[in-house]
Order: structure tokens, then sequence, then C-alpha cells
């Protein structure tokens, strides 16, 4: 008897972006595309909702990005296996997919010719990184070693770097705290934290900071 295809959660803030990746798994009798979400919330919301073997998540996507949907996704009982799908060839964010629970890091601009290699290869609970992306990071990773020093690290949390992201966005603490599910006042104490710890003055230098670290686009 044939395998039921793998049902797949698209993510991705451009609906274009969302059709062209969806012809090219739609098109393969192995996959198939069952929920569609426009950012990072809505990702996890419908993973929450629907049964979901494979999620395909875009980096830059409004109120949590892909990697913060994955950091969350990674969290559920039944965690789907996870994909970055991303226009950034950057050791930075690949190493922060792996950290979130990311099987796969995915190209855009080669979509066509590595993403359904990647789908299958994610599902034989295998990693894929896209062709030549090897030699760079091993290089990278043993210039580390060889200065003495780890794998770079984040300079804030998790929830800081959630709420640091919503922030630029121009979310009121009201707004962010009925997205995360916690109190104004604590937004208000997470936003002071943030501008003590990273030695910044107001919203607009977080928000220069948060398109510095990829969190939005400017």
């Amino acid at each position: 008897m044939t395998a039921a295809p793998a049902r797949i959660l698209l993510a991705d803030d451009h609906a274009l972006v969302r059709r062209g990746v969806r012809l090219i798994l739609d098109g393969e009798p192995d996959l198939t595309v069952v929920a569609e979400a426009g950012d990072g919330a809505e990702t996890v919301a419908l993973a929450r909702s629907e049964r979901v073997d494979l999620a395909v998540v875009d980096i830059a996507m409004p109120r949590l990005t892909g990697i913060q949907a994955a950091r969350e996704l990674s969290r559920l009982p039944d965690p789907p296996r996870i994909l970055m799908l991303t226009m950034y060839d950057n050791e930075q964010y690949f190493f922060e997919a792996l950290r979130a629970g990311a099987c796969g890091y995915v190209l855009k601009s080669v979509a066509d010719r590595d993403l359904v290699a990647a789908c299958r290869a994610a599902m034989r609970n295998e990693p894929f990184i896209y062709p030549g992306a090897e030699s760079t990071l091993i290089r990278k990773y043993l210039d580390l070693l060889r200065q003495g020093r780890a794998l770079p690290r984040k300079a804030i949390t998790d929830r800081e770097e959630q709420i640091l992201k919503l922030v630029a966005e121009g979310h009121t603490s009201k707004e962010i705290g009925d997205l995360l599910t916690i109190s104004a006042k604590t937004v208000e104490r997470h936003r002071a934290n943030l501008l003590h710890k990273l030695g910044l003055r107001d919203r607009l230098a977080l928000t220069r900071y948060a398109i510095r670290a990829g969190l939005i686009e400017p």
C-alpha cells in the first residue's frame, strides 16, 4: 500500500512566494501542502490545530520570526519536522535555525532545485544543508575552534528577542502582552531590560538593533 503524502504547513508572509512553493510541493506525489500561514504566530497556531508532519518556514516574518516560530513548534507535544526557507546565505542564521530545532536550511534562490530533496530528507529524519554550505560552515566552525572561541551566542534571551521584534514592529505594550499572554507591565520590564542590556536609549534605537539582528526587514 502506498504511504500517505507528508502533510506540510507552509509559512511565508508573501502570498506570491507561498503560491510558487506550493506549486513545487503539490507537484510531488509524496508531498502535500495542507495549511498556509502568513506570519510566525499563525504558523504556531496552525501547527497546534492541524495534523502536520513538516513545517516549511520562512525566516523573516512578522510577529514571530521563522526561528522564533521554530522554537515554539519544537516545544509542541508532537512537533512537526522543520525546514527553514530563506533568502539569507548566512551562517549565524543557520546555527540559530539548528538551535531552534530545524533539520534543514534551504535557500529561496534555489528552492526549485533543493526544496523537494530537503522535504524528503526531513521526512527520513535526515538533516539537509544546501549544497555549497558545508565547506563554508565547517571552515567557520574550525576557525572558531582554532581561535579558542565558542559558536556565537545571542546577546538576549528568547523572550527578550520576541519582545524586541514586536516593539520594533510598532506594537504597544498591551498588544505585545495580549500576543504573548503576559501583562503590559511585564512587557515594559522586559523593554527596560533590553535597553539596559544592549546599551540603547529608546524605541528607535531598539528598532535599528532589530534590523541589524535580522528580526525585521528595513
